[in-house]
């Protein structure tokens, strides 16, 4: 009988082992996916904030003004064209 507790105990500790293994190794592989898509997320933040400088550059006044200008042929109006409405 106390051969069969033995034997019980020992399968209980190596289980016990073998679950303490599989969650450390879990724990590892999930903490390394987790950095991966940190550095990930931080590249994106890095390409947002390059992409909204492009944006502002594309956007400013003078640049549009020029682009009215030679694509589309656009010209200020004469102060005698410009009709102004007021409620």
């Amino acid at each position: 009988m106390k051969r069969l507790w033995l034997a019980v105990l020992i399968l209980a500790v190596l289980a016990s082992a073998l679950g303490v293994i599989y969650a450390k190794h879990e724990n590892r592989k999930r903490f390394v996916h987790l950095q991966a898509l940190e550095r990930e997320r931080d590249a994106m933040e890095v390409e947002w904030g390059q992409l909204q400088l492009e944006q502002g550059t594309w956007a400013t006044n003078s640049r549009v003004e020029r682009v009215a200008r030679k694509r589309l042929g656009m010209v200020m109006p004469d102060a005698e064209s410009v009709v102004i409405i007021r409620k």
